[in-house]
């Protein structure tokens, strides 16, 4: 199983997943255009995917999604209240595209299992997606105000997790952003903080080999290096040293990541 972060962001998301059998895109965040940019740039074909698997309806996660759907006749996946949400949103999709993936399920593609998993965020139903293969285990979870027990239960012990860490506190406080947005963005059904999210992650690390993909940073509140070393400086008071066994990457919001084995 190999994945690349395509895109991650406010400005707009995207993962790609993909194994020898299928392929596959969690959220189009992005014009149409770029979206097939960015399949270029890891020389990936919009055409071979198998499915398009959608977390909620904020427009940095649907940007793209009709215009995809329409041209290259993809299967789409998302839970029922989210099609609701997004349908006014992404134009006319034909029926034979429109598939429900329920919350708290699991769909099997070959040797690979999806599992979807709830989240706290203000959308109608917003869940994310854990990638299983030959017991590998891939872990997506962004746009989440904090991360339960129960998610923590779901994403335990994943060898690649692609975690939100949103905005540093201060920054944020002492920011441009109205109050308004900020005690959003605060709240339980916001982003997590970098110190939050490496606290989660300190509950959740389980292999030696663990690799971490900052995502989801604000451009406003927050940068790559104050993540890295806020999350590395978290991960060291709970007892985890970034560097030995647990590996922490950037992600940008218009370069994809190198396409990488899980």
């Amino acid at each position: 199983m190999r994945f690349s972060v395509l895109a991650s962001g406010s400005s707009g998301n995207a993962v790609y997943v993909e194994n020898d059998e299928h392929c596959f895109l969690v959220d189009v965040g992005l014009s149409g255009k770029k979206m097939e940019q960015l399949f270029s740039e890891i020389d990936r074909d919009m055409k071979k995917l198998s499915g398009i698997f959608i977390t909620h309806e904020h427009s940095d996660h649907i940007k793209g999604l009709g215009v995809i759907a329409r041209k290259h006749g993809v299967p789409i996946f998302a839970n029922e209240k989210t099609w609701l949400a997004m349908d006014s949103h992404i134009g006319n999709v034909s029926l034979d595209q429109r598939f429900q993936f329920d919350m708290e399920t699991i769909k099997t593609f070959g040797s690979i299992d999806i599992q979807s998993f709830a989240v706290s965020h203000d959308a109608a139903d917003p869940m994310f997606y854990i990638f299983h293969e030959n017991g590998r285990k891939l872990v997506l979870i962004t746009d989440t105000g904090y991360v339960s027990d129960r998610m923590k239960g779901h994403i335990k012990g994943a060898d690649a997790f692609v975690f939100e860490s949103n905005h540093d506190v201060s920054m944020l406080q002492m920011g441009r952003y109205p109050w308004s947005v900020k005690r959003r963005i605060l709240s339980d059904v916001g982003h997590v903080s970098n110190e939050d999210a490496a606290v989660a992650m300190s509950e959740v690390i389980e292999t030696k080999n663990t690799n971490i993909y900052l995502s989801h940073l604000s451009k406003d509140n927050n940068m790559k290096d104050l993540a890295r070393m806020s999350v590395t400086q978290t991960l060291q008071s709970c007892g985890i040293i970034a560097g030995e066994y647990v590996h922490l990457h950037d992600t940008d919001a218009n370069v994809p990541t190198e396409l990488v084995l899980v």
